[in-house]
């Protein structure tokens, strides 16, 4: 895993420039909290009987990614990566053969794609998600970083937990 830059969200800029930044540097936050450990630490779960590890993690929100920029945004006709309806939480079962840097190169790879996504599109431009509504890009930034933030959380305790590493 390379070293992680996290950029300081800008603190005069216009909307959409804060809503990428806050965004961006949550996802650094994750990078960070993950960074330096092994397949076996990336593994280790939070506080048995709970599942919850950093690897999981990373490829949840890299299936977050995914629904709301490319399934949502997009509208585009792609599955998920790991979830399905047998297993709807699949980004979180983690098998033998689930490598850090196969789940690492998947999430970036979504990162890019959401960006490319909401790249030309008004914060005010509308899509539908079928039985759930209308969403706007800022709200899809807005509820980006709500869901960064909190699983953010969630690392930080998991990498305390591990090898006492804390942070912001």
């Amino acid at each position: 895993m390379t070293t992680t830059e996290r950029p300081d969200p800008p603190r005069t800029a216009d909307e959409r420039t804060s809503l990428e930044g806050w965004l961006d540097f949550h996802r650094a936050t994750l990078a960070l909290k993950c960074e330096g450990l092994d397949d076996k630490q990336l593994r280790e779960a939070s506080a048995p009987p709970s599942g919850l590890t950093l690897l999981g993690l990373v490829r949840h929100m890299a299936e977050v990614e995914r629904s709301w920029f490319r399934r949502v945004l997009a509208q585009q006709d792609i599955a998920p990566i790991w979830y399905s309806e047998e297993d709807p939480d699949g980004d979180f079962h983690l098998t033998d053969e689930d490598t850090p840097d196969a789940a690492f190169a998947i999430w970036r790879e979504e990162i890019a794609k959401a960006k490319e996504a909401a790249a030309g599109r008004s914060l005010d431009d509308v899509v539908s998600r079928p039985a759930r509504g209308d969403y706007n890009l800022r709200w899809i930034y807005l509820h980006m970083i709500e869901e960064y933030a909190r699983h953010n959380g969630h690392a930080d305790l998991i990498r305390e937990r591990i090898d006492g590493v804390t942070g912001d």
